[in-house]
């Protein structure tokens, strides 16, 4: 099967205004932000964002941030507990960086006015989440700890008046050199920002942080804004993209009923961190037995035992029972998704949590070495755009937004080293094209169906012919809408091409026609790029591309 074929610029207007500035930050949250406050060392930086400045998928982060800042642990424990969690395919020199200079990170981050919950001793209150074998888990306000950071981080970025920022802007393309060069950016501003319609921005080096692909699926835990821009956008620059294969299904999502579609309400994995436990609706606790740390084991084997429940129960969600914790416990420790619960019509106080797995975070992205560096000179990526080989083939809990503040940090230090000069645009030749937005529900539904949760060699191969027949939509005109539509199309059709490429089960990608973990052949990354006729590669030349990863060439 051939990926089908996906626009290799999107359709827009000429530019009616241009810009330079030094670098040019795509995204607002820890790692976009971070970035900046970071780069303005070292020149002039504009930070473009979807929404308002504060949007985005940090502020929905509950749980809290991983490191090694409690007693008894170490650095060496938390690479270890990474590690397994990937599943055979995190880089360990980047999951070492990320372990070494986390504890340093998140102390200057408190340093910068985010207040962590404390002890009644002062230190730092520390819980646990899946996966991991020490308490290092910081969190704010309970378990609105993404929120916090955001409020520290934006704060921040207001008081330097020397960080521009466009709101309410979707960058379309990167502008490119003779070489295939970073030379800057295309943008929209969708009117209420500071500039209207599109324009040009050129810059010597660009930073996406734009965040993750959630609005693929039906379901998703992730903001309406996560549809896959950065990753299309690198896709279509001539980025390599690494390990899209890996989706990682929050097991613990809040069920609303059949019907439900979008943004779902995340209940943490920080509530069985802190002794709640799975059931069926029989009562039985069925994650005994299925693992060391029964319901605090990595998310995909959460996910998948919850799903395997599912099936063999014929009920379309599971139950969370933390009835024990008591009106106050809730109160202070998890007040928003109390509330959350509460406006749903359920009371976790004395009542079972219904919830079942939905889309939550890509662990695979736009491929950076350990410098955030892509495959496109000028180009840089941190946070859920980027693969920096930490989270392998399945993410482990609350180490996202460490990443993100980590290689954001290595990122400014690069390019504090080595800033490119200014290049000059010139026009590429890629061919443009736009996706009608009216196929996004039926897009969504797709890729739930045949490349959410469980995966088979039929189910991607009926998601690829049908993907082939939306994407030869085309949209009437441009806009917002189309624009975003073409972008989930480019990115569902490259994770499509790369599940369909990896025969086996292991982290978070798992097929149900190749049940097993297969080291033999598998055991490398699977990279894929846009060609020039607008397809991913196919599984076969991807195959040849794993083999030599596995075997170190």
């Amino acid at each position: 099967m051939t990926a089908p074929a996906v626009p290799q610029r999107l359709a827009a207007p000429a530019p009616g205004w241009t810009d330079t500035v030094d670098v040019v930050v795509i995204g607002s949250g820890i790692a976009g932000l971070t970035a900046a406050l970071r780069l303005r060392e070292f020149g002039s930086v504009l930070v473009v964002t979807k929404d308002v400045v504060a949007s985005g998928s940090t502020q929905w982060a509950q749980g809290g941030i991983a490191a090694a800042l409690g007693p008894g642990d170490s650095p060496e424990d938390h690479l270890q507990d990474t590690l397994v969690a990937g599943a055979g395919l995190s880089d360990p020199a980047a999951v070492r960086a990320l372990v070494t200079e986390g504890p340093d990170a998140v102390r200057d981050l408190i340093d910068l006015g985010a207040v962590f919950d404390k002890l009644a001793d002062g230190d730092l209150s520390l819980t646990r989440e899946g996966g991991h074998h020490r308490n290092r888990i910081a969190h704010a306000g309970g378990d609105a700890t993404g929120a916090e950071i955001e409020r520290a981080l934006v704060a921040a970025v207001k008081r330097a008046d020397d960080i521009r920022i466009i709101e309410h802007a979707l960058v379309l393309d990167l502008l490119r050199s003779a070489d295939g060069a970073v030379a800057g950016v295309t943008l929209h501003v969708m009117g209420e920002g500071q500039l209207d319609g599109v324009g040009a921005i050129r810059s010597r080096a660009v930073v996406l942080a734009s965040g993750g692909l959630g609005q693929l699926y039906a379901a998703t835990t992730n903001p309406s804004v996560s549809t896959g821009d950065g990753m299309a956008l690198a896709l279509r620059a001539g980025a390599k993209v690494r390990d899209l294969e890996f989706i990682q299904f929050h097991p613990t999502v809040l069920w609303l009923g059949k019907g439900a579609k979008g943004q779902q309400p995340l209940v943490s994995e920080a509530v069985r961190g802190e002794g709640a436990f799975l059931v069926d609706h029989d009562g039985n606790r069925f994650m005994q037995g299925q693992h060391e740390l029964a319901d605090l084991a990595p998310r995909d084997i959460v996910a998948k035992a919850i799903m395997r429940q599912m099936l063999a129960t014929g009920k379309d969600h599971m139950l969370l029972d933390a009835r024990h914790f008591g009106d106050e416990k809730w109160r202070v420790r998890f007040p928003t998704i109390l509330a959350s619960c509460r406006s749903h019509g359920i009371d976790p106080v004395r009542e079972l949590i219904p919830v079942a797995p939905a889309c939550h975070y890509s662990s695979g992205g736009v491929w950076t070495d350990l410098h955030g560096q892509t495959s496109v000179p000028g180009l840089y990526a941190c946070g859920e755009v980027a693969c920096t080989g930490v989270h392998g083939a399945n993410r482990l809990a609350s180490n996202s937004l460490l990443e993100g503040l980590v290689f954001a940090r290595r990122i400014a230090a690069a390019l504090g080293d080595d800033l490119p000069d200014l290049r000059e645009p010139a026009d590429d030749g890629r061919v443009p094209g736009l996706v009608d937005a009216d196929v996004v529900p039926e897009l969504q539904r797709v890729m739930t169906v045949g490349a959410g949760v469980i995966r088979s060699a039929t189910g991607l191969a009926d998601a690829g012919d049908r993907l082939a027949e939306l994407i030869r939509q085309p949209a009437a005109e441009p806009g917002t809408p189309s624009w975003e539509a073409t972008n989930l199309a480019t990115v569902a059709s490259a994770l499509v091409a790369a599940a369909t490429a990896r025969e086996e089960s292991r982290g978070s990608h798992w097929r149900e026609d190749h049940p097993d973990r297969d080291d033999a052949q598998w055991s490398g990354n699977l990279d894929l790029t846009l060609p020039g006729d607008g397809t991913t590669a196919r599984p076969a030349t991807a195959f040849v591309a794993l083999k030599e990863a596995s075997e170190g060439k």
